[in-house]
């Protein structure tokens, strides 16, 4: 689900993520896994965008993940061997802070091969570069901040300020989202106006995503992401009962 969540952002506000990644407001275009002749490894982890000269390649991760070195690797070649003139920038974004030492690591070493990426940890970022641009808006709570409630008001309050009601409705819904890492449901709901974010194509493709997934299992894994079946139930339109019986059963199978 934040897998989805953070495609979308990237694929509507390329520009925003091109600053901050590369340093410059370079024009990106979709790059498909299929144009690699190889199945990606993780399709819905996987984002790749390109120019003419670079390929950006980004994964957002909410747990640590040991198999992040390999998977970076893997790409880097799998794209030198589609394009072998094209520079890439490869980086791994972090958004749920952890003390595991998996989310430090930035190369991948086998015998006499050696390949280096760039890990970002948001907890460890400033929040001024997310309030710069409205793509990044959404991750700003998630960025370090001594008092994310503050944090939260002020991107609530840009976010009120841009004109154009899709991409205000798709911003407040997406910061919905990812707020639920980090604070209540009841303080986002105080902050964020559910009029906008229920006219946003966002919340609406995750509430009817059931040509891929079913409500229930989509439920399963914002569960599994961490989110209170109360935020789970309003997301997904689920009744609570039902959230809290699927949290019963995942636990249970879990446990087997």
């Amino acid at each position: 689900m934040f897998d989805n969540l953070c495609k979308f952002l990237v694929e509507n506000f390329s520009s925003d993520f091109a600053t901050w990644l590369l340093g410059e407001p370079i024009a990106l275009t979709e790059l498909s896994p299929k144009e690699l002749s190889i199945e990606p490894i993780r399709a819905d982890a996987l984002i790749l965008r390109q120019s003419e000269e670079i390929v950006l390649h980004i994964e957002f991760q909410t747990q640590p993940d040991k198999n992040i070195p390999f998977r970076m690797t893997d790409y880097r070649l799998r794209v030198y061997r589609r394009f072998p003139g094209k520079r890439m920038h490869q980086v791994v974004v972090y958004l749920q802070k952890t003390d595991s030492e998996l989310v430090q690591q930035t190369t991948f070493t086998l015998e006499e091969t050696f390949h280096r990426f760039q890990v970002i940890r948001l907890w460890e970022q400033p929040t001024e570069i997310f309030l710069q641009t409205p793509g990044l808006l959404p991750f700003a709570v998630l960025s370090n901040t001594s008092n994310k409630t503050n944090t939260l008001q002020k991107v609530a309050a840009q976010i009120d300020n841009i004109s154009d009601k899709r991409t205000q409705s798709n911003l407040a819904a997406s910061t919905f989202i990812l707020a639920g890492l980090v604070l209540e449901e009841e303080e986002i709901k105080r902050l964020l106006r559910r009029d906008i974010m229920r006219e946003s194509v966002t919340y609406q493709s995750i509430k009817d995503e059931g040509s891929q997934e079913t409500t229930q299992k989509i439920a399963v894994k914002m569960l599994q992401e961490g989110l209170s079946p109360e935020m789970v139930a309003k997301v997904t339109g689920l009744t609570l009962d039902v959230v809290q019986q699927l949290q019963i059963t995942e636990a249970e199978n879990q446990g087997d």
